[in-house]
């Protein structure tokens, strides 16, 4: 009986163990996404400043802009947050198209609130990589703790599902080509 009671104590004692440690990975992750949620949305911010900028220079190249306006909006529509991270990428696409554009039109690449702006975006950039890496930390460690055993015995019970990680698309990855008209 003692030994049955030692067993049950033990079962207890490592469920309420995991399930503290399940929520702390959780709440950590979750913070982790508020980071980068921060950098995402000073990015969102910027984007109609410098794309009213660009116009100003290149009032030909409606469907460059119609892009980055259509991306943002996407970014507006999604919630979940897989199509989030599709919806950030196309715009992190979007945007290199733009800056790939600028190129082409000497006059811009000299305007002081280009070039601040530009400088501005690259800051957020490099903050939200920062972010995406703490987040992604986050998730990875919260991910094995669900999938590891005996934990996924408990956690999928307790309504813990992997996350996803923010990763990049290959098409954000490729070289921007450059097309005037």
């Amino acid at each position: 009986m003692a030994v049955f009671a030692a067993i049950i104590l033990m079962a207890t004692g490592w469920g309420i163990a995991t399930y503290n440690r399940l929520v702390s990975l959780s709440n950590l992750k979750d913070e982790a996404w508020s980071g980068v949620d921060v950098q995402l949305r000073r990015r969102f911010d910027l984007v109609p400043n410098l794309v009213e900028t660009v116009k100003g220079y290149s009032r030909h190249e409606q469907s460059t802009f119609q892009k980055v306006i259509d991306a943002r909006s996407a970014i507006t529509a999604s919630q979940l947050p897989g199509v989030r991270f599709e919806a950030e990428n196309a715009l992190a696409s979007t945007l290199r198209n733009l800056f790939a554009l600028a190129e082409a039109y000497p006059d811009l690449k000299a305007n002081t609130n280009f070039l601040k702006l530009q400088d501005e975006l690259s800051s957020i950039e490099n903050d939200l990589q920062m972010s995406r890496r703490y987040y992604n930390g986050s998730v990875r460690e919260f991910n094995s703790a669900i999938q590891a055993f005996p934990n996924i015995l408990l956690s999928r019970r307790l309504g813990y599902n992997e996350s996803p990680f923010f990763q990049t698309e290959d098409e954000t990855r490729a070289p921007v080509q450059v097309k005037l008209n």
